[in-house]
């Protein structure tokens, strides 16, 4: 299976990076790692591609990685259409006290918009 993975630098963009890679890895799916602007994120686009690095690297996966500039959502959109990707891979957002899940704007967007399967991992 084709994956992209969006990782914006948040904490559930980095769970779903770990169960990706480990799912990738398992499966033999071909991994893209697109790493995005997130405004919210306390790490910067490098030290998110060192972590996604070092990620892979554990795991002994070789993946693709690459910056994404632009709108995050609509260009992990356009980039999973447009390069026949079979599914999107997200952080899934985080579960409120209430035990209600709340979606990050980009997850939300992709799950709107992408005519590929998208995966949240929470």
């Amino acid at each position: 299976m084709k994956v992209l993975l969006g990782i914006g630098g948040s904490e559930d963009s980095v769970r779903a990076l770990e169960q990706t890679v480990e799912r990738a890895r398992a499966a033999d799916d071909d991994l893209t790692v697109a790493i995005v602007e997130n405004p919210n994120a306390d790490a910067t686009p490098d030290e998110i591609e060192d972590r996604v690095r070092g990620v892979l690297t554990d795991a002994d996966l070789d993946a693709e990685v690459r910056h994404v500039a632009g709108d995050p959502g609509s260009r992990l959109v356009d980039i999973a259409e447009e390069e026949g990707f079979d599914q999107i891979t997200l952080g899934g957002g985080e579960t409120s006290p209430m035990g209600k899940i709340k979606i990050g704007s980009i997850a939300e967007f992709v799950l709107l918009n992408s005519h590929v399967t998208v995966k949240l991992v929470r």
